[in-house]
């Protein structure tokens, strides 16, 4: 049995190593690859929106990362389930829901043009289950894209533990966005 798992594990040895197999992935899909630590900073720059609260960006180090918002929620910009899931939450037409989501998004678009070097701030938990960071992000005159979304009423507070730094911040911004009717809150937009 012993020499099964000796010759096993020299064989394993030479495929990976001297004969190599470069598309062997250990681990999941969404698991990512940078090494990025909790409470900290890191600049970036720019390269793609995808909705309100996601966009792409390169790092210092040369990679590109898909970035989260961290606090915040915006309404999905296609139909897809989380859009299905909302309207059937909120009682809200998909379609009215994909409508804000657009809105949101261009809303995100006129802040973060391509280029743009922002500052991606860390909380406790660094990843999200889909592999992208999760951060504060602050935009070059040192406000905080999070922030600015909630008080001009484009997003929502949605705050997932261990990720609460801001979430008090964020509350005291909905609610006067919602009292003022900022944003989408006069457009129909409902809490969760």
């Amino acid at each position: 049995m012993r020499k099964v798992f000796v010759a096993l594990t020299i064989g394993v040895f030479f495929f990976l190593f001297l004969g190599g197999c470069d598309s062997l992935k250990i681990g999941s899909e969404s698991e990512p690859t940078i090494s990025l630590k909790p409470n900290s900073r890191y600049s970036c720059v720019v390269l793609r929106v995808y909705d309100g609260d996601t966009f792409k960006c390169k790092l210092e180090s040369g990679e590109e990362v898909k970035v989260r918002l961290i606090g915040v929620d915006t309404p999905e910009s296609t139909k897809n389930q989380k859009a299905y899931r909302d309207a059937e939450r909120t009682r809200t037409d998909v379609e009215e829901i994909v409508a804000m989501g657009k809105e949101a998004k261009r809303f995100t678009e006129s802040i973060l043009k391509k280029g743009t070097k922002v500052v991606l701030e860390t909380d406790v938990q660094v990843f999200d289950k889909y592999g992208r960071v999760l951060a504060y992000v602050y935009l070059p005159e040192g406000k905080m894209l999070n922030l600015l979304l909630v008080e001009e009423g484009y997003a929502m507070v949605y705050t997932i533990p261990p990720n609460v730094k801001y979430a008090e911040l964020f509350r005291k911004a909905q609610s006067t966005a919602m009292r003022e009717g900022r944003g989408l809150w006069s457009k129909g937009l409902r809490e969760k």
